[in-house]
């Protein structure tokens, strides 16, 4: 799913977000996910994120289609669970959690973001720009010199305050069914000193093909 966590629309126009760096609410806590406990609440979350912010413009059966798995995060089948807890792996995930509720979620590896996404009434409150941050030292340790990320058109206002730049044009792919969705290629280069900088500005979702 594109990036940014985690973000953009097909064939509609959202008003990107822009920083707050005056905002001064409390980010909480970002810690390492744990699959066992978080699966199920970072699934919601997902669902909900990138179904508000990014696909609000699509019918319900088309909105589906780019929801994958995550379409049944309100689910109690097991099986579904276990397609949605398959999906979040990754090789670092990392949760900003606050008063016992995680109100964001990034995916990754070392030299790519994969999904970024914040809840709606903490955005612009720097958990994004929180786990942005910690993601980057952790990428720096297992070698990542060069962070990639496939911005959707809401994120990419964020990614830039966060100091990405874009790396070519807009293009579009495919994300689990559904086709054609818009994104923006970033990236930024890692110094052992990176930890990012600037502020939350909303959702983002990343990785091309059906990958989160």
């Amino acid at each position: 799913m594109p990036n940014h966590k985690a973000g953009g629309v097909v064939r509609g126009r959202l008003a990107p977000c822009h920083p707050r760096p005056d905002d001064s609410r409390i980010v909480g806590t970002i810690r390492i996910y744990k699959e066992e406990s978080d699966a199920r609440e970072v699934g919601r979350l997902i669902a909900d994120t990138f179904s508000r912010y990014n696909l609000n413009h699509l019918q319900p059966v088309e909105r589906d289609l780019f929801l994958g798995p995550f379409r049944h995060a309100e689910s109690a089948d097991p099986a579904r669970q276990a397609e949605i807890a398959k999906m979040i792996r990754s090789e670092i995930v990392l949760v900003a959690a606050d008063g016992g509720e995680i109100v964001g979620v990034l995916r990754g590896r070392a030299e790519r973001l994969g999904s970024l996404f914040v809840r709606g009434d903490r955005q612009r409150g720097g958990v994004g720009s929180a786990l942005v941050e910690r993601f980057e030292k952790l990428a720096w340790l297992q070698g990542g010199r060069r962070i990639h990320v496939a911005a959707t058109p809401y994120a990419v206002a964020f990614y830039l305050a966060v100091g990405y730049e874009r790396s070519t044009g807009a293009r579009r792919m495919k994300v689990f069914d559904g086709t054609d969705y818009l994104y923006q290629p970033m990236r930024k280069a890692l110094t052992s000193g990176s930890g990012g900088s600037g502020s939350d500005s909303g959702v983002c979702t990343g990785d091309r093909a059906n990958r989160r």
